[in-house]
């Protein structure tokens, strides 16, 4: 792989490539600096046709836009043109002042690199899925001679049979509910299943059958895994008809609350059945992608189908990068959706997408087999991918709609504050502790999308010298640290993390302190207001201070008010939970934490093994080195400290 153009810290290389580097840009007949197609023009003598990932910056060295190439010159070549291009293309290739390259062995290795460039440098015309989180999905793990159901997210580590992806924890959890009710697999941690004495009470409740305390063989147990199994594989019938026989057995013998079990698990099964949804009979495994573009926004509407079951759905809006057609837009959503998930063996499309082959040769390396993309025009299928294009329709209709609100009320905002103009970017601050401790800070933001949950932040309060309680040095704390960072990375207060409103929760006196805060570190000029509530601390009587100004109120039932004290119940709700996170990750701490060496999986495995760390402080040597993963050398550092300690 190599590079060209202007280097910044961006810069990546392939292991074995080589880097070149030109830091000189081409200059016109006076002495400028080419710029647009002009400048483009220029890079096309020092490149070749092969494949590879160019970016395009502006003035100040702002990625614009990230693209991958079959043949590097051909592709960058048709950006040199003057005309002829989409008033997209055509503004991006005018903002252009530099140039990057970076070749590859493939193309499939450029679409690769391009989607992880997105990802990481977020260019303003690209596609980009704003939405990373995880999905939940149901782990058998099988690292244990009584396997575990439970919940999971993120990588598969764990040893054991993954099912999903669900599309919430809610649906996960609903899900779990029945299972236990149906297969009576346990969910208890290892530690807790190791150290039973007597059946817990979701065994009285007949959620489990107790195989801590041998209330079930190991092959009855083997039995109801392999079920669960089955069941989430898509083969309940022999389920069905082997808890009807059973329950039929279990009458004619004349157990009657045995029959009764069985009849409540027949049931639960039933209800797993229908909480799944509309389940189609012949698509046993896919994934439904449909999209909906309108008025320069987008929404893609994604329905997992797994084992002839319908496990839920979720929308996703990306950044249509100031333009992208459909077939554009669908491409960088799989390439940069599947990431880090496996594909299914079927992906439905709504729309063909932009080099199909291409994308579906990257999906087939990611999954480790074969993955079809279709389009699909009659049919369950095509049933399928209109009722996603329909939840696709709606949901973005009713996002734009409460866009509009949002503006309305940003508007209001600003006429009620005095501002110059509607906040394109509000950050509300708030504080959480009990007596000073485990204090957390906390900002949520706010804009016409309405909340932006992906740039909250929480700010541990590292100062120990804080007098405890004391809230003003907690905010002094947490702006310096807010807005020394911006400083550092945009002097300019260009780009969309520089807000244009701050709101504080309190008084005269808490306006009054974030200004100067603010003022010394040579941002005074952003807009502070304080949201106090009044003297009998009801909601709707609330008074909002501005530096050197009279406090003021708004009509009870103005709508604007409304929305300022959502804001404000936001910051508090995030910063409430931000510090019971804290605390309650303190009060699990152990002495193990303070051993060095012993991190987060050693300590799982010794609390596994022994059951608790008063147990693990009271083992011998031999003892210690039986627990995986630790060595005769972290078994003697961690005897040596508990006996230092005692």
């Amino acid at each position: 792989m190599s590079d060209s153009a202007r280097p910044d810290k961006e810069n990546g290389s392939s292991p074995g490539g080589t880097t070149q580097a030109c830091e000189v840009l081409p200059l016109d007949d006076e002495g400028q600096p080419l710029t647009g197609h002009r400048l483009i023009q220029s890079f096309l003598r020092t490149l070749d046709n092969s494949p590879g990932v160019y970016r395009m910056l502006d003035a100040q060295s702002r990625v614009l836009y990230v693209g991958k190439a079959r043949q590097l010159r051909a592709r960058v070549s048709s950006y040199a043109r003057p005309s002829g291009h989409s008033a997209r293309i055509a503004r991006m290739i005018s903002e252009t002042a530099s140039m990057m390259f970076l070749t590859t062995r493939t193309e499939t290795e450029a679409l690769l690199l391009e989607q992880n460039l997105i990802k990481q440098l977020k260019p303003v015309y690209n596609v980009l899925l704003r939405d990373d989180k995880s999905f939940p999905e149901i782990l058998i793990a099988k690292d244990h001679a009584f396997p575990q159901i439970r919940k999971h997210r993120g990588k598969r580590r764990a040893k054991g049979s993954y099912f999903g992806p669900f599309a919430s924890g809610r649906a996960v959890n609903r899900t779990l509910n029945q299972l236990q009710k149906v297969f009576l697999l346990r969910n208890c941690a290892d530690s807790v299943f190791q150290n039973r004495t007597r059946p817990c009470l979701l065994y009285q409740i007949k959620r489990c059958s107790g195989p801590c305390v041998g209330l079930i063989s190991d092959a009855d147990y083997a039995g109801l895994v392999a079920d669960a199994e089955r069941f989430l594989e898509g083969r309940s019938t022999h389920i069905q008809k082997s808890l009807a026989k059973e329950m039929q057995a279990a009458s004619d013998a004349m157990e009657f609350e045995r029959a009764a079990a069985f009849r409540d698990r027949i049931r639960a099964l039933t209800a797993v059945q229908e909480s799944q949804g509309v389940n189609p009979r012949g698509v046993a495994e896919a994934d439904v992608i449909a999209l909906h573009m309108q008025g320069g926004q987008a929404c893609v509407q994604v329905f997992f189908i797994r084992a002839n079951q319908n496990w839920g759905n979720r929308d996703f809006y990306p950044r249509t990068g100031a333009g992208a057609e459909e077939p554009e837009v669908l491409k960088a959503f799989l390439a940069q959706f599947y990431d880090d998930k496996p594909p299914p063996r079927l992906i439905l499309l709504s729309h063909p997408v932009e080099d199909e082959e291409l994308v579906r040769e990257l999906l087939c390396a990611r999954a480790g087999r074969n993955v079809e993309l279709r389009v699909p025009q009659r049919g369950e299928k095509a049933e399928l991918v209109e009722n996603a294009a329909r939840n696709a329709r709606e949901s973005l209709g009713r996002r734009m709609a409460e866009g509009a609100a949002q503006t309305r009320l940003l508007a209001g905002l600003a006429e009620a504050l005095g501002l110059e103009a509607p906040p394109r970017r509000v950050e509300i601050y708030d504080n959480s502790h009990i007596q000073g401790a485990h204090a957390v800070g906390a900002m949520v933001v706010a804009g016409a999308e309405g909340f932006l949950k992906s740039q909250y932040r929480k700010f541990n309060i590292r100062d120990d010298a804080l007098t405890p309680g004391d809230d003003f040095a907690m905010m002094r704390e947490m702006l310096t640290r807010r807005f020394s960072r911006l400083l550092e990375e945009g002097p300019d207060r260009e780009g969309d993390s520089w807000p244009d409103l701050l709101l504080i929760d309190g008084g005269a006196g808490q306006v009054s302190a974030v200004a100067g805060i603010l003022a010394g570190l040579g941002v005074g000029d952003v807009p502070v207001v304080g949201v106090a509530k009044g003297v009998d601390r009801d909601a709707g009587k609330e008074l909002f201070h501005r530096p050197g100004q009279r406090p003021f109120a708004l009509r009870m039932n103005d709508p604007v008010l409304y929305f300022v004290q959502r804001l404000r119940d936001e910051a508090h709700r995030y910063a409430i939970g931000s510090h019971r996170a804290k605390r309650a990750k303190a009060s699990s701490r152990t002495p193990l934490d303070e051993i060095p060496g012993v991190g987060a999986a050693r300590k799982r495995a010794l609390l596994a093994h022994f059951g608790s760390a008063k147990a693990v402080s009271r083992a011998g040597l031999s003892d210690l080195m039986a627990v995986p993963g630790v060595s005769e050398a972290l078994a003697r550092k961690i005897h040596d400290f508990f006996n230092a300690q005692g």
